[in-house]
């Protein structure tokens, strides 16, 4: 269920973080989130199992281990603390119940699959444990899933710890793969052993008081009479051994026969037994309506009259079990001693198709739920159980009804409360699908919400942009220096003229992304491009101090850049003109609809110039540009005066190339 797959997912994202989850998911091709009630292929578990030993590079079973103590940890949280706590007032009587808690948890899960048609059966482990005389105990481990069992002394070792403060050493001694009707069941065995966790305090008081106890411990068996202390002493005694027990000191014995605060024996209890049954045969087989007794041979003895009614071949007494039910759980074969070996197990039989009466051919067939009691007087197997029925629509499809059940099997109230949680499940269903919808929106939101930032910072620098979006009004910066360049195609009047539109579009597209992604490498900004010019800017919107030296490397790199676009009349690569000039600026936002980061002054006029003044594939510089590169590493030549228009003779100079930089590092190479 999707319940271990997010239990997982948090494991790994609470000890290793966001990240390494994603990782690990990557590599093993899952989804981000899962559905609790929700069916998974068990490959997707094995998966990120898999790859969690490989990325952690931890071994498989140490993984298998701390996710165990941690899914003990994830279902107490998640709610099943007290259902946890309950099962059994010991650590032997823990585990023995287990499958009856997964028996019952199946109740609700399996409903909900049938809810959602989901039509595969979910096979959960099955434990059985035993006591040996030195206090340890041997836990049985089957699974249909194999490589999980180190899941299980995780499991053990947390709930042990938590609930009994005792800490336990589990070992395989056994492990084989025992034929069953499913195929092939995992069976592991397991050595428990247990040591005492004692507090800090109570070792103190056990090392420093030992006289204090001596003392105390004779005045208590002066006050008891000789037979009732042996009898508490046996009880007490009677009662750790199915604890796995440890050894107690003799003074822990006997304070664990008072009762806490009233001083009193706590006695043996000894129940009373009629000499003989008072209840007939026929309020017996009416009281218990679905119980069945039957010998070693499995033939039937007795049987109740609901299950009569249902399988009328049970009215022959004598006849054998075995050819009108199958079991179903625990998965071993049809035999008494197979049910003896399995006896602390809830058993689940299932009535035989072929069996039944024609009416009930066309239904679903009857599961029975219960317990087996050996009767040793008798040598015979008493099975007390109850119609398996998990909703109405599952009584009604079996034509069977509330008045079937026995007044006082719980059974009924179980199916009417079912209901009532099937609603709440398919709530919680569908909440945890909105849910998860929600986030597959959220991160759709978020990168989109990326892709519009990066749009809306292409056209405007970041700053500003953030301003504009909170609804702040940008106020306009001067800049006391700054350096700005102006390019533009050679001829492109006359390229224009004689080619189709469309072809002029994807010359200047394929000019354009190179100098864009120049830009990006030089750490300049692009201020506009209007037609065949591309303007940029160094020192604005962020001043720096080696403004000149960036739109210098920049010009270089879009000289080599240009031999790289094809002339669409000639064939030839295209021959650009470019111009610098260094000084002060006025730059703010322009415009509400579409607005635009401008830049004013005489600067911009002067770069523009030196432009349109300039010669093909040549960077021409102003005589501020030029000072500003003049002891920074690049080769320069003097033009000469020359006649600009609207500003009269301008001493100009050409750069050549950075004397230090590589042609890779210009273009940004790597």
């Amino acid at each position: 269920y999707g319940f271990i797959n997010t239990c997982l997912k948090s494991l790994v994202v609470e000890k290793y973080g966001e990240e390494t989850w994603e990782k690990l998911r990557l590599q093993a091709g899952v989804q981000d989130s899962f559905l609790t009630f929700e069916v998974y292929k068990d490959e997707i578990t094995m998966q990120l199992v898999d790859k969690a030993c490989k990325i952690l590079g931890v071994p498989a079973d140490m993984v298998l281990r701390e996710f165990g103590e941690y899914f003990f940890e994830f279902c107490k949280r998640s709610g099943y603390d007290h259902m946890l706590r309950t099962l059994g007032g010991n650590l032997y009587e823990f585990i023995e119940n287990l499958d009856a808690l997964h028996s019952y948890l199946s109740l609700s899960y399996q409903a909900i699959l049938l809810l959602f048609v989901f039509p595969q059966e979910m096979n959960a482990p099955s434990f059985r444990v035993e006591k040996n005389e030195d206090g340890s105990m041997h836990l049985h481990y089957y699974s249909d899933r194999r490589g999980l069992c180190h899941i299980v002394p995780g499991i053990i070792g947390a709930a042990a710890l938590d609930f009994f403060n005792i800490e336990i050493s589990m070992e395989i001694v056994h492990q084989t793969e025992e034929e069953e009707r499913t195929g092939k069941k995992e069976h592991i065995v397991f050595l428990v052993t247990q040591n005492p966790v004692f507090s800090y305090k109570e070792r103190n008081e056990f090392s420093s008081s030992s006289q204090y106890l001596a003392d105390s411990e004779k005045q208590i068996e002066n006050q008891l009479h000789k037979e009732d202390l042996e009898k508490a002493r046996n009880t007490i005694r009677d009662r750790g051994s199915s604890v796995c027990p440890v050894k107690k000191s003799h003074w822990k014995t006997i304070r664990g026969m008072i009762t806490l605060g009233k001083g009193k024996l706590l006695r043996g209890f000894d129940p009373v037994y009629p000499k003989s049954l008072w209840i007939d045969t026929k309020t017996f087989c009416n009281g218990l309506p679905f119980h069945m007794v039957f010998d070693k041979e499995l033939r039937v003895k007795q049987a109740g009259v609901s299950i009569q009614k249902i399988v009328p071949g049970l009215r022959t007494m004598g006849i054998c079990l075995d050819l009108y039910f199958s079991i179903v759980h625990p998965e071993v074969p049809f035999t008494i001693s197979s049910i003896q070996k399995f006896i602390n197990s809830q058993f689940v039989f299932q009535t035989r198709r072929e069996m039944m009466p024609e009416s009930w051919k066309q239904r679903p067939m009857l599961e029975l739920r219960g317990q087996m009691i050996w009767m040793e007087s008798l040598q015979c197997m008493l099975y007390l159980c109850s119609p398996l029925l998990r909703t109405l629509h599952e009584l009604e499809e079996r034509q069977m009804h509330i008045a079937d059940i026995a007044p006082h099997d719980v059974t009924r109230d179980l199916i009417l409360l079912n209901q009532q949680r099937l609603a709440e499940m398919e709530l919680s269903n569908q909440l945890e699908r909105k849910k998860e919808e929600l986030q597959i929106l959220s991160k759709h939101l978020e990168e989109e919400k990326k892709k519009t930032e990066a749009l809306l910072y292409a056209m405007l620098p970041q700053h500003v942009a953030n301003q504009l979006k909170e609804g702040k009004r940008v106020e306009a910066g001067e800049f006391k220096e700054c350096t700005i360049l102006f390019s533009d195609v050679v001829t492109f009047t006359s390229i224009c003229a004689q080619c189709e539109p469309i072809q002029i579009v994807l010359m200047l597209n394929s000019m354009y992304l190179r100098f864009d992604r120049l830009t990006t490498v030089h750490d300049v900004y692009k201020v506009e491009t209007i037609g065949d010019a591309y303007m940029v800017v160094g020192g604005v919107p962020v001043p720096v101090p080696t403004h000149a030296e960036r739109v210098a490397n920049f010009a270089l790199g879009m000289i080599i850049a240009a031999k790289g676009v094809q002339n669409p009349v000639s064939g030839n690569p295209i021959q650009i003109r470019v111009g610098i000039h260094t000084g002060p600026v006025l730059a703010g936002v322009v415009g509400e609809k579409m607005p635009r980061y401008c830049l004013f002054g005489d600067t911009v006029n002067i770069a523009s110039r030196m432009e349109s003044h300039g010669v093909p594939s040549k960077i021409h510089l102003s005589s501020t540009a030029y000072q500003c590169l003049k002891y920074k590493n690049f080769e320069m030549t003097e033009r000469g005066e020359i006649e600009v228009k609207g500003k009269g003779k301008m001493h100009t100079y050409f750069l050549i190339r950075n004397k230090t930089a590589t042609e890779d590092e210009i273009m940004g190479r790597p």
